[in-house]
């Protein structure tokens, strides 16, 4: 069976997400979308963090585990539901990249409350770790890479200047059509990326700790 890899950009709520596969080297597109990852697509819930502040520490608490645990099962069925479409087309879906910030482990809960820089990167990462969460669930294989760090790795390992990368992700769109934004060409590129280089093992991705 051909293989493909999912790519995530992850933002407080939804994520942008676009299969990759390679045919002959080349990838090509085989869906593009962006699922939310709350039921209720507004302020509460997509800033779930920002939301505790305003409880008591237990209400805090279990606010954030509801919002970890509906997002984890959206993107649960956003992901196997991509694999097994691609199994009636032909495709194993092995493996799934996702976009890091540059930013340090998160503390505990009162710890990230009491800061509103953590409170941002503490929404942030919920979402990217329920995907990560789900994709190993999908028994996926997790690639992980820096946003700041994606362009540089990519060339390296791809063998392409960084404009040529830049090219060729313009090019992809041009072929799926709109949208196709910053967040669907990172996607693509570290889908791309963990496909050229995919990882021995899962990656363990060092989420807040707020369970």
């Amino acid at each position: 069976m051909r293989q493909v890899a999912l790519g995530f950009r992850a933002h407080s709520g939804w994520t942008a997400f676009v299969a990759i596969a390679l045919e002959e080297g080349h990838p090509q597109v085989l869906l593009r979308e962006r699922p939310h990852l709350v039921k209720t697509f507004n302020y509460e819930f997509r800033q779930p963090y920002h939301t505790a502040k305003k409880r008591s520490s237990a209400e805090a608490r279990d606010f954030v585990s509801r919002v970890r645990a509906e997002a984890r099962s959206l993107a649960w069925q956003a992901i196997s539901s991509a694999q097994s479409s691609f199994q009636h087309q032909g495709y194993e879906l092995k493996r799934c990249g996702l976009l890091l910030p540059s930013g340090k482990p998160l503390p505990d809960l009162p710890q990230i409350l009491a800061s509103h820089a953590l409170i941002h990167t503490a929404d942030g990462e919920l979402f990217r770790e329920a995907l990560l969460h789900a994709g190993e669930r999908c028994g996926l294989e997790t690639f992980t890479a820096k946003e700041s760090e994606l362009f540089e790795r990519a060339s390296h390992t791809l063998q392409l200047k960084a404009d040529e990368l830049g090219r060729r992700l313009v090019a992809l769109g041009t072929l799926v059509g709109s949208p196709w934004a910053q967040d669907e060409k990172l996607a693509a590129l570290v889908a791309w990326l963990s496909l050229a280089c995919p990882p021995h093992a899962p990656q363990i991705y060092g989420s807040a700790k707020s369970r």
